[in-house]
């Protein structure tokens, strides 16, 4: 397909599918005009968390995966809301740290998950409902109308349900419900944000100086010319966090893909640097919006279809798979990371996937392997802990270019029951982990798997 021009602009809002494949693209651009659409809801959602602190539910867990975690995260660190903690993790160790925070009287858990059927969500909700006390007034919902979350709401009685748009995709949810309502607990001025987030819904109209049309021209050429790695720097308050999923689950398919590299700088034949553009807290919503657009820009470029992920699915039903048999899953090392380096090639990408806690010291371990690999391939290096990375970056890992080079780390910890379930959250991090590994290497894709215990390397 041509490089995009203006005429591009006025195709994508006239929602016409032909920009990108001619397949159900038109159903996906609710999010085109969402910033103007939720500004009518902004007193509605302001009231219910003013509501919510009067009736003393001053700290907040949202659980979530994906579209659903990681604006909020954005929003969380954004503006500094140490009483929002966002759950995304099955990690026993992880959930085990936020019952020593949860403060049962004080919290309101909000079950955010669009398909209302998210394995990881749907356990933290099993979870975390009779750690409230089965309280349903400190239960809130945001999910799509007739889905099992929200016929779950129904039945049990939660204090709000809030749905999303059927016609927004996880990953542009940022500036509807799934984004504002853990934004308005966050205590952020809504209608602030939701104005900037309009100007640029405006001016990602205009056909020239148009900052959306601009971002996705310089990733769709750049791609072109075949430097698809995104380096994003040190993005403000981790925003490159959030820009990750978008790139990757959007164009990563077909063989194609752009690669998302936050925290690194260093430019090279296959990379390109896009600078991420707000220095003042309540920018946020027109950053989200402009990459946004720019992410269908490039997918047109890129004559893909930047709204759906065909292969997200493929570690989901291995996971399931190993959960019905009641088998333990085989974490068994496989190869090394020496044998993994020696396998690089030039214009390859290292991904380090960690399905341990998140701690300080689990992101310096993990720093200072991927300078290792960087002084030892020169390749550019990406993270994730799992499972949160396979509502991230999975898609691209198994639908995108055969480039990247997947070091899987895996701890042992102590099991930590699910109530309900047949299974605990060990059993099923560790399953996640095996189901993902089975289907890189079903792609032909290089990966090697560590104990966590046994990496050591120098910064």
């Amino acid at each position: 397909m041509a490089v995009a021009t203006a005429e591009l602009v006025e195709r994508i809002w006239a929602r016409d599918a032909s920009v990108w494949t001619g397949a159900d693209e038109n159903r996906w651009l609710g999010w085109l005009d969402v910033p103007g659409r939720m500004r009518e809801h902004v007193l509605d959602l302001e009231a219910f968390a003013h509501d919510a602190i009067e009736d003393g539910l001053t700290h907040a867990v949202l659980a979530g995966m994906g579209g659903s975690s990681l604006a909020p995260e954005v929003f969380k660190r954004t503006f500094d809301a140490e009483h929002l903690h966002i759950l995304d993790t099955t990690h026993p160790d992880a959930i085990r740290a936020l019952d020593a925070w949860l403060d049962p009287e004080r919290t309101l858990a909000v079950v955010s998950s669009k398909s209302g059927t998210t394995l990881e969500t749907q356990s933290h909700f099993a979870w975390l409902w009779p750690r409230l006390g089965e309280r349903a007034d400190r239960f809130v919902a945001v999910t799509d109308p007739e889905c099992e979350l929200d016929e779950q709401a129904r039945e049990r009685g939660f204090r709000a349900t809030w749905y999303g748009d059927p016609e927004i995709g996880g990953r542009y949810s940022a500036l509807s419900a799934f984004g504002l309502v853990p934004a308005a607990l966050a205590g952020v001025d809504l209608g602030r944000l939701l104005e900037r987030a309009h100007e640029m819904e405006e001016a990602c109209r205009l056909p020239e100086g148009n900052p959306g049309l601009d971002l996705g021209r310089a990733l769709g050429e750049a791609w072109i010319e075949g430097r698809d790695k995104v380096l994003l720097g040190d993005s403000p308050w981790d925003f490159g966090l959030w820009v990750e999923q978008l790139l990757a689950e959007s164009t990563g398919k077909e063989g194609k893909g752009l690669v998302p590299v936050p925290g690194e700088w260093e430019e090279g034949p296959d990379r390109q640097l896009q600078e991420v553009r707000h220095a003042d807290p309540y920018e946020v919503g027109q950053e989200f919006y402009r990459w946004e657009f720019a992410t269908a820009v490039a997918g047109s470029i890129m004559g893909i279809n930047p709204f759906d992920q065909p292969n997200v699915q493929e570690a989901k039903d291995r996971t399931r798979a190993i959960l019905e048999s009641g088998r333990e899953p085989d974490l068994e090392p496989v190869s090394s990371l020496e044998e993994l380096i020696a396998q690089a090639r030039e214009g390859d990408y290292f991904c380090v996937q960690a399905f341990v806690q998140q701690t300080e010291e689990a992101d310096r371990r993990i720093e200072a392997l991927r300078a290792h690999v960087r002084r030892e391939t020169g390749a550019v290096t990406t993270a994730g802990f799992g499972p949160r990375y396979l509502h991230s970056t999975g898609q691209l890992h198994k639908g995108g270019p055969p480039t990247g080079l997947f070091l899987q780390l895996v701890d042992d910890p102590e099991e930590l029951p699910i109530p309900g379930r047949e299974y605990g959250f060990r059993r099923l991090i560790r399953a996640q982990a095996a189901g993902d590994f089975e289907a890189l290497r079903e792609r032909g894709r290089r990966v090697a798997r560590m104990r966590w215990n046994d990496v050591e390397v120098k910064a």
